[in-house]
């Protein structure tokens, strides 16, 4: 084996252990997107159509009570239009109330129709390890960030990916990415 190779390689890995822990304690503000204009926002009353559309470009659409509050009250996902574009075949016998929601049969009509209520959300004091774990749990790519009640912007799964690669290129890891 390459004498030079095995520095490299030992190099390496101390720089990992040294990134990790600085990477964990990163808070939610060094890394999140604030750009809360770029954010894709609808509010609860807007039309199915409109939520389409958006859908059609996002993979997320955030529900907010109107646009001069920015109190954010739900989110929709492609997964949630999908349980009201599919056509509702309810089985014979069932538990409970089935979902009923659907664009076919008129019962799905504005962004509050479709959209989940429990949210999951984090604010920008929060560290990454505590927001990783969150994720996880959920099983989420994205979180909004709350204060107040207002959405100030989100954090994405990608944003963690790119900043973490970012530090193992030598960057700077304290350095803030999003504008």
């Amino acid at each position: 084996m390459d004498q030079a190779y095995i520095p490299a390689f030992i190099l390496q890995i101390c720089m990992v252990k040294r990134l990790i822990p600085d990477f964990y304690n990163l808070t939610v503000q060094q890394i999140m997107d604030r750009r809360v204009w770029d954010l894709p926002l609808i509010e609860e009353t807007e039309d199915v159509h409109t939520v389409l559309n958006i859908l059609g470009a996002r993979n997320h659409i955030w529900v907010i009570k109107n646009k001069e509050s920015k109190e954010l009250v739900g989110v929709i996902t492609e997964h949630d239009v999908l349980s009201v574009l599919a056509p509702k075949t309810l089985p014979s016998y069932m538990f409970g109330m089935p979902d009923v929601r659907s664009i076919h049969h008129g019962t799905a009509n504005t962004a509050q129709d479709i959209m989940c209520h429990r949210l999951i959300t984090c604010s920008k004091e929060e560290k990454i390890v505590d927001i990783l774990q969150k994720m996880t749990k959920y099983r989420l790519r994205r979180l909004p960030v709350i204060e107040e009640k207002m959405i100030i912007g989100e954090l994405t799964l990608n944003q963690l990916i790119r900043k973490y690669y970012d530090a193992t290129q030598f960057h700077d890891i304290m350095q803030d990415v999003e504008g």
